[in-house]
């Protein structure tokens, strides 16, 4: 099973030693709702909706503080962007109702609104002047990277604890690695890795700003920072290769072919009218057009970020509910997270959108489920579609489920090529997390 085994990274020696550290409930660290409270003191973001105009126009003014090169910044250190965060399930049970699910264990959803908030506030940390107040940076989740878990089930009411800096810097991007662990018999033990990539732009969000370099301090970070940037290349190298813009390999082309052949309605040959139309489901497999759920929420204030849009991490809990849904009611039994990867956050969610989510099975292998969640929003003036975001999720289901069979070919063309695309889009994206794990 891939949760018997959690390959943890290489870390820089300080988040080396807080992992091997077993100490019990950690008194004096943040937790979660400090770290939200500041990161709207870093912006100076309101706390009350009717004044968020006026606060966004007061940042304005704070355009005279940024770089005009990176080279004007400070370095910094890995060190120096290191945060720990505790969120405390154990010793403040009156906050575990808010993690809980039907299956007393926790909400993964909400990790991943935490993962979000912590990884902007190491970014804030890593640019931060001694001499502002507040940041003249937006700094806004651009990707995640991947999140590989190794823990099956996460406990309700022992204490979390995250930990994170910032991993590679860019001119403009930050790559940050977070760590999951939870206590057990009074000592941490790993749940998860989380790679998150951040963009800093200028103070109305509109245009990139520079960010501090940093500079690796022991051989160690160098292997860290080099992974960075082998990280930013594959990431171009499966963006170049994506399926809307080559073709499928020679191989892929089979598979589909393969699919199709093996879903001919065979009595047609008996009769000698063999149609390319006429298709039959193959044994213990669900076409992939009724393997798919889809949802709406409409975007209010509450769900807003420091900066009046929708919170990055909310959009990821909602679509991952869905993801969950989409594998359980395919698999038939409780699925359970192994991996979230390739997450682009492609347009902002404005308040008041209508949020569109589409939940789609595009691969399956023995008890594993691939989801795919497309996310876009709908202007009811202009009667307009934006995808915002597509979402790719691993679960692993309790039993074996039906192979999920693309129907290619025959029927309405385009409608099946999509499918086809989408199955083959699913294959790419397991076996590259099968890889990681």
């Amino acid at each position: 099973s891939v949760y018997r085994l959690c390959i943890m990274r290489k870390l820089p020696s300080v988040l080396a030693r807080t992992l091997t550290s077993g100490t019990s409930a950690s008194p004096g660290l943040p937790d979660m709702f400090q770290v939200r409270s500041k990161l709207r003191d870093i912006v100076g973001a309101s706390t009350n909706w009717r004044d968020h105009v006026q606060a966004m126009q007061e940042r304005k003014a704070l355009h005279t503080l940024l770089a005009k090169r990176q080279e004007d910044l400070p370095p910094r250190r890995m060190k120096d962007s290191y945060l720990e965060v505790i969120l405390p399930l154990g010793s403040q049970p009156e906050i575990r109702e808010k993690y809980l699910n039907v299956h007393n264990s926790v909400r993964f959803g909400r990790i991943l609104e935490d993962l979000d908030s912590l990884g902007v506030l190491i970014c804030y940390t890593h640019t931060k002047q001694e001499t502002q107040q507040r940041s003249p940076l937006s700094i806004v989740t651009a990707l995640v990277d991947k999140i590989i878990l190794c823990q099956k089930i996460i406990q309700p009411d022992c204490d979390i604890k995250f930990t994170g800096n910032v991993s590679w810097v860019g001119k403009t991007s930050m790559e940050v690695k977070m760590h999951m662990l939870q206590l057990h018999d009074g000592d941490y033990s790993p749940v998860l890795d989380a790679t998150f990539v951040m963009v800093a732009r200028d103070p109305e969000n509109k245009r990139p700003a520079f960010v501090n370099p940093l500079i690796p301090e022991t051989p160690e970070e160098e292997e860290i920072f080099k992974q960075g940037e082998l990280n930013k290349l594959k990431r171009i190298e499966f963006s170049t290769a994506s399926l809307l813009k080559m073709a499928p390999t020679a191989e892929e082309r089979n598979i589909v072919h393969d699919i199709f052949l093996n879903t001919l309605d065979t009595r047609q040959e008996e009769e000698g009218t063999v149609s390319f139309r006429s298709r039959k489901l193959p044994p213990n497999s669900v076409w992939m057009e009724d393997a798919k759920l889809k949802g709406l929420q409409i975007c209010h204030p509450e769900e807003r970020n420091i900066f009046n849009r929708i919170f990055g991490g909310f959009l990821m809990r909602k679509a991952f509910e869905l993801g969950w849904a989409t594998a359980c009611s395919y698999g038939g039994s409780r699925p359970f997270i192994v991996s979230v990867d390739d997450i682009m956050f492609q347009k902002p969610v404005e308040v008041g959108s209508l949020l569109l989510l589409s939940g789609q099975v595009c691969y399956t292998e023995k008890n594993y489920i691939q989801i795919r969640v497309h996310s876009e929003v709908y202007n009811a003036n202009t009667r307009e579609h934006h995808t915002t975001n597509i979402f790719h999720f691993t679960f692993i289901s309790e039993n074996e489920v039906p192979q999920v069979v693309p129907k290619t070919y025959g029927g309405k063309y385009p409608i099946n090529m999509l499918s086809s695309m989408l199955f083959l889009d699913g294959k790419r994206h397991f076996t590259a997390v099968m890889k990681e794990i």
